[in-house]
C-alpha cells in the first residue's frame, strides 16, 4: 500500500473526529478572511477615511482574529492527536518509522488544511459584502456597497494561513518525536490533571475557590466607589479582582465541583441510580480533571460576553448620550446666532423655542457630596465646584409641575459618569457662595433632567434650581461666561436636513461664537459612527471567542463519550434501556457546558456592572440580549455533543 493510500484510507476512517473541526476550520478561515476584505472594500474605505482611529482599530482586531485562529486550531490539533494516539502508536508497532509517520500526517494535514482555507477563503470572499452591509447600516450609512476582491487581503491572508500550517505540523512533529510507544496508547485516557482521592485539602481548597470567586465580585462593585479606590490603587484593585476571579475558576473546577458532587453523592447514602452514576459522579471527576482547559473557556467566554455588551451598551445608548450632551435639537448661547430663527422661518421649517437665563454660584464639593477625609479617596474635599443656577419659572418650562419654597434648591442635570462616582442626596443643607453673600438652601429633590448644552455644566457639576427672588439676588452679583441658552427643538423631523445645513453655515461664518455648539445630530451621529464600528469589531471577535469556545467543548465531550463507549457497553448487556443512559449523559452535558457559560456569565456580568455607566447609560438590555445569543450558540453545541452521545451509546451493543 502507497502512503497516498494509507493516508487516504486513515482520512476516511478519522472523518467522525475531523468532521466538526473541518467545518470549525472552514468557519473560522471564513470569519478571517471576510474581515480582511472588508478592510479594503472601497465603500467601507471610503465611509471610514474620516476616523483613522477606525483603520487602525481595523488592523488591531485582524491581528486578534489571526491569534484566536491559531490558539484553536493548536488546541484541537492536540485533542485530535490525542484521540489519534493509538493508532499512531499501532503504526509504530508494525514497523513504520516516526519519520514515515509524519510524512503520513503531513500530507493528511496538507490536504485538510488547504480544503478548508480554500473554501473559507471562497466563503470569506462571498460573505464580506454581507458583513460590509451589516457594517454600513450600523453606522447608517446609506453608501452601496459592492463585491470587492482585494489581491492585497488574499495575499496577507495566505501568508497567515501558510504559516499556521507551518506551526501546526512543527506541533505534531514535537509530539511524535518526544511520545514513547507505552505513552502512546495511554495517551488518550489523560486529563489535564492526574485525579486524587478527594481529601480535606481539597474540601479547604473547593471553600477557597469559591470564595476567590466571591472576593472578585465584591471587590468589583466597589471599584470605582469614591471610598474604594483611588487613582494609585485603581490599577491594583482592577489587577487583585481579575486574579482572584481566575485563580478561584481554577480551584472551583479543580475542588469546588467536586465538593458540592461529593456531598450529592453522599446525601444519598449510598443509594445511587444510573442517573447519578453517569451523571454525578462523572461529572466530580470529569470536570477536577480538566480543571485547566475548563477555566480557559471560562474565562475567555466572561471575556467575549463583557466586550460584547459594553460595546453594545454603549451603541444602544448613542441616542441618549447625544441627548445628554445636547438636550435640544439646536442651542444658541447669548443670544449669538439668533438670525438661525428667520432662517428657519424663511424656509417654512416649524420650530420650538425654550429660553433660560443662567446664573452660577460656588458649592464647597465636601457639602454637597458628604465627604470627609476618609472617604474622600481622590477628591479635594475644600474644592469649590462652580455650579449653574436656573430660576424656577425657567424651570417650570420643562417641569411644570415643580414648586419651591424660600430656602429650598432642586438639583438637577446630574446624570452622567460623574454621578455614579459620587451620588448625590436630597433632603440635606448645602452652603452656595456667591462674590458677596452666602446662602444655605435645602436640597428638596434630586432629578435627572436634561436641558443645558453640556459644557454649561462646569466639570460635570450639578444644575440648582432656586426660586426666582433668590435668582434675580444672584444674576445681580455673579457674572458668568454664558447668561442664556436658547433650546429649539424641530417640530417635523423631515425638516432636519434643511436645518442642519443652515446651523451649520451659520457656525462657519462664525454667527454662531462657539465652535463647541454642535447640534444633537452631529453628536448622534458621532455616537453611531464609533460605537457602529466598535460592535461590529467586538461581534466578530465575540463569534470567534464563541467558536473557539464551544468547538473545544464539543470536542472534549467526543472524546470523553468514545473513552466511555466500554462502560455503555456493560450497562446496556446488565439490562439498562438507552433513554436510562442518556438521562445521565444529559445531566452530564447540562454541567459541561452550562458550568463554564454560567460562571463566564457571572464574571462579565460583575465585570461589566462595575464600570457599565462609561459606556452608556442602560446596561440590562443589552446584556440580556447578548447572554441570550450565547446561551442559544452553547445550546446548540450541547444539543450537537448530545446527538453523539446517543450515536454512540447505540452503538454500545
Amino acid at each position: 500500500m502507497t502512503l497516498t493510500n494509507l493516508v487516504f484510507k486513515s482520512m476516511k476512517k478519522n472523518i467522525k473526529h475531523y468532521y466538526l473541526y473541518f467545518f470549525a476550520l472552514i468557519f473560522s478561515v471564513t470569519l478571517c478572511f471576510s474581515f480582511v476584505t472588508i478592510q479594503y472594500n472601497p465603500s467601507v474605505v471610503k465611509a471610514l477615511a474620516a476616523s483613522g482611529s477606525a483603520t487602525a482599530a481595523f488592523e488591531s482586531i485582524t491581528y486578534v482574529l489571526y491569534f484566536i485562529l491559531i490558539f484553536f486550531i493548536l488546541y484541537a490539533n492536540q485533542l485530535f492527536m490525542k484521540r489519534r494516539s493509538k493508532e499512531i502508536g499501532l503504526y509504530q508497532l508494525i514497523g513504520m518509522t516516526k519519520g514515515l509517520i509524519f510524512r503520513l500526517l503531513l500530507i493528511e494535514n496538507v490536504v485538510l488544511f488547504t480544503l478548508a482555507v480554500g473554501i473559507g477563503m471562497v466563503l470569506g470572499f462571498l460573505t464580506s459584502r454581507f458583513f460590509a452591509m451589516i457594517l454600513m447600516k450600523l453606522i447608517k450609512n446609506d453608501a452601496i456597497v459592492s463585491l470587492s476582491f482585494s489581491m492585497t487581503a488574499f495575499s496577507k491572508s495566505l501568508i497567515i494561513f501558510a504559516l499556521l500550517l507551518v506551526v501546526v505540523m512543527l506541533q505534531i512533529f514535537i509530539m511524535i518525536r518526544k511520545a514513547s510507544l507505552l505513552s502512546l496508547f495511554n495517551a488518550a485516557k489523560k486529563a489535564d490533571e492526574r485525579i486524587k482521592k478527594f481529601s480535606i485539602f481539597h474540601m479547604v481548597m473547593g471553600i477557597i475557590g469559591i470564595g476567590l470567586i466571591a472576593y472578585g465580585y465584591y471587590d468589583s462593585t466597589r471599584l470605582f466607589s469614591v471610598g474604594g479606590a483611588t487613582t494609585n490603587n485603581l490599577l491594583i484593585n482592577m489587577l487583585l479582582i481579575l486574579g482572584s476571579t481566575i485563580i478561584g475558576s481554577y480551584l472551583f473546577f479543580r475542588y469546588s465541583v467536586a465538593l458540592i458532587m461529593n456531598l450529592i453523592r453522599k446525601s444519598k447514602k449510598g443509594y445511587l441510580k444510573i442517573t447519578d452514576v453517569l451523571g454525578v459522579t462523572t461529572i466530580m471527576h470529569r470536570m477536577k480533571g480538566n480543571a485547566s482547559s475548563l477555566t480557559l473557556i471560562t474565562v475567555l467566554t466572561g471575556l467575549a460576553v463583557g466586550i460584547m455588551t459594553l460595546s453594545y451598551i454603549s451603541y444602544y445608548s448613542s441616542e441618549s448620550d447625544a441627548r445628554q450632551l445636547s438636550p435640544f435639537d439646536y442651542i444658541l448661547l447669548d443670544n449669538k446666532g439668533i438670525e438661525f430663527f428667520d432662517q428657519l422661518v424663511a424656509e417654512g421649517i416649524e420650530y420650538e423655542k425654550t429660553t433660560f437665563q443662567i446664573s452660577a454660584v460656588n458649592v464647597k464639593m465636601a457639602d454637597l457630596f458628604n465627604l470627609d477625609e476618609k472617604n474622600a479617596g481622590y477628591i479635594n474635599i475644600n474644592q469649590e465646584a462652580v455650579s449653574s443656577v436656573v430660576s424656577l419659572s425657567d424651570y417650570k418650562k420643562i417641569n411644570p409641575n415643580a414648586q419651591l419654597e424660600e430656602g429650598e434648591t432642586i438639583i438637577t442635570s446630574y446624570a452622567n459618569v460623574l454621578s455614579e462616582l459620587l451620588p448625590l442626596e436630597s433632603k440635606k443643607k448645602i452652603q452656595v457662595n456667591t462674590s458677596e453673600k452666602n446662602y444655605s438652601l435645602f436640597i428638596k429633590e434630586v432629578r435627572e433632567d436634561e436641558f443645558f448644552l453640556s459644557v454649561l455644566a462646569s466639570a460635570g457639576s450639578p444644575v440648582l434650581i432656586v426660586t426666582d427672588e433668590l435668582f434675580d439676588e444672584i444674576q445681580k452679583v455673579q457674572k458668568p461666561e454664558i447668561t442664556s441658552q436658547i433650546g429649539i427643538n424641530l417640530v417635523n423631523e423631515k425638516d432636519r436636513e434643511r436645518a442642519e445645513t443652515l446651523f451649520k453655515t451659520l457656525r462657519e461664518r462664525k454667527a454662531i461664537e462657539y465652535d463647541y455648539q454642535k447640534t444633537y445630530k452631529e453628536y448622534y451621529d458621532e455616537n453611531i459612527a464609533l460605537n457602529g464600528m466598535t460592535i461590529f469589531v467586538t461581534g466578530f471577535l465575540g463569534l470567534a471567542f464563541l467558536l473557539t469556545t464551544g468547538s473545544i467543548l464539543y470536542f472534549k465531550q467526543m472524546g470523553e463519550a468514545e473513552d466511555e463507549r466500554e462502560s455503555y457497553t456493560i450497562l446496556r448487556k446488565i439490562g439498562f434501556s438507552n433513554g436510562e443512559i442518556m438521562r445521565g449523559i444529559y445531566v452530564k452535558q447540562l454541567f459541561n457546558f452550562g458550568m463554564p457559560l454560567v460562571i463566564g456569565i457571572l464574571h462579565s456580568y460583575f465585570a461589566v456592572k462595575s464600570g457599565w455607566w462609561l459606556f452608556g447609560s442602560e446596561m440590562a438590555t443589552p446584556m440580556i440580549i447578548i447572554i441570550a445569543i450565547y446561551v442559544a450558540m452553547y445550546t446548540v453545541f450541547g444539543i450537537l455533543s448530545g446527538m453523539y452521545y446517543k450515536k454512540v451509546v447505540k452503538e454500545a451493543l
